[in-house]
């Protein structure tokens, strides 16, 4: 486990239309002391023929914000497969943790697991509150489910976790926004600018690590650069995906 996951330093990416999808959510709690309250949680959804793709009815759904203890779920609900490979179904929002995206996108590929980004719609939370439908999607499904592919926004955390996945879908209407980061202490929020400057360059460079690793351009986190410096997010237009390898051809 502590191949996928570094402790320390929280880096949080900053996305002012993630975290306005975040503020909407009334959910409750699922991690540990000191979890949000939109803590992403995994659970096995399916649907009719192909609804996840080509002879694919059956994935894993992972919503909400990614935390520090977040890969401890996914490790959880793939180990409860026996052997199956479900593809993940990924609908990432608010400020998330960026090296336990990391660690996530490690874990898919070690695995062999195919990601989509999409998001995944319960039927038997239709007219439900988000507090009602939490508690049908915690024990992990399965359920009747399909993807809503329509307008999906895929945020930097969203692209480093879609990155671990074997084969890698984006919606051809999807917006992936690219944002900057900054430096959080989960428990000691005072961080000093010498050491937040270190912390960035470090993690910076374990992200181009990572995104090599995996096969894809490091041209995102120069994006992740240049939007910090101007303060102001990037759009990567669907153009820019197969240059840089975020998605691959279907299968």
């Amino acid at each position: 486990m502590s191949g996928y996951f570094r402790h320390g330093i929280l880096l949080l990416g900053i996305a002012l239309l993630a975290a306005g999808l975040a503020q909407a959510q009334t959910r409750p709690p699922i991690g540990g002391i000191g979890s949000a309250p939109d803590a992403m949680i995994f659970y096995v959804a399916h649907g009719g023929p192909d609804a996840c793709g080509p002879g694919c009815s059956e994935w894993i759904a992972a919503e909400g914000v990614i935390q520090f203890d977040t890969f401890k779920r996914l490790i959880a609900i793939l180990d409860r497969q026996a052997g199956r490979k479900l593809p993940i179904v990924i609908n990432s929002r608010g400020a998330s943790n960026l090296n336990v995206a990391v660690s996530l996108g490690r874990i898919l590929r070690d695995r062999g697991i195919d990601a989509i980004v999409a998001i995944t719609e319960v039927e038997a939370c239709s007219g439900k509150s988000e507090a009602d439908c939490f508690a049908l999607k915690r024990p992990g499904g399965p359920l009747d489910a399909r993807e809503n592919v329509s307008r999906i926004v895929c945020d930097l955390a969203c692209a480093l976790m879609l990155a671990g996945g074997v084969h890698r879908t984006l919606p051809p209407d999807s917006h992936v926004v690219v944002s900057g980061m900054s430096i959080h202490h989960r428990i000691a929020p005072n961080v000093s600018e010498e050491r937040r400057e270190g912390l960035t360059a470090l993690y910076t460079k374990q992200y181009r690590m990572y995104l090599r690793e995996m096969g894809v351009g490091e041209d995102l986190i120069d994006m992740m650069e240049q939007s910090a410096a101007a303060a102001q997010n990037i759009d990567v237009p669907p153009s820019e995906w197969t240059r840089l390898h975020l998605t691959t051809a279907p299968l």
